[in-house]
């Protein structure tokens, strides 16, 4: 909807908002509900920009290991109060992204022949009542 809506900006030079609007099937109201919100998108912008260098700087520092939830713990200790999930976005956006350690692998294998390592025989009790033996 932005594309539209930069659409009828860059046109209403040549064009009037009410009729660029009319014919794009967009409500006037909305396209200068954008228009406001322009300078609001432009600071929010500028603010991500600021985070991801910190974000930058604390991921280098860390030797590129740390990711979303150890930058987030460092950002607040640093007294920088910010949503996890914006540090994500940031994060993803930028192509910044820590190790992941390797999935551990079990040290027990199975015995390579089938049956080799069972343990001792039991009795089989099927078709037996459970109590004591009557000695027939």
């Amino acid at each position: 909807m932005s594309e539209v809506y930069a659409f009828i900006e860059a046109e209403k030079t040549t064009h009037g908002v009410a009729l660029l609007c009319r014919l794009l099937k967009v409500a006037r109201s909305s396209f200068y509900a954008w228009l406001a919100g322009e300078q609001a998108r432009a600071d929010r912008r500028a603010a991500d920009d600021a985070l991801a260098h910190e974000i930058t700087v604390l991921h280098i520092a860390s030797r590129c290991t740390y990711g979303v939830p150890r930058i987030h713990a460092e950002l607040r200790r640093l007294d920088r109060r910010v949503n996890r999930k914006r540090v994500e976005r940031i994060m993803r956006e930028r192509g910044i992204a820590g190790v992941t350690r390797r999935k551990r692998r079990s040290l027990t294998r199975p015995a390579k022949r089938a049956g080799a390592r069972r343990g001792p025989e039991r009795p089989r009790l099927h078709g037996r009542r459970p109590g004591p033996e009557t000695g027939r």
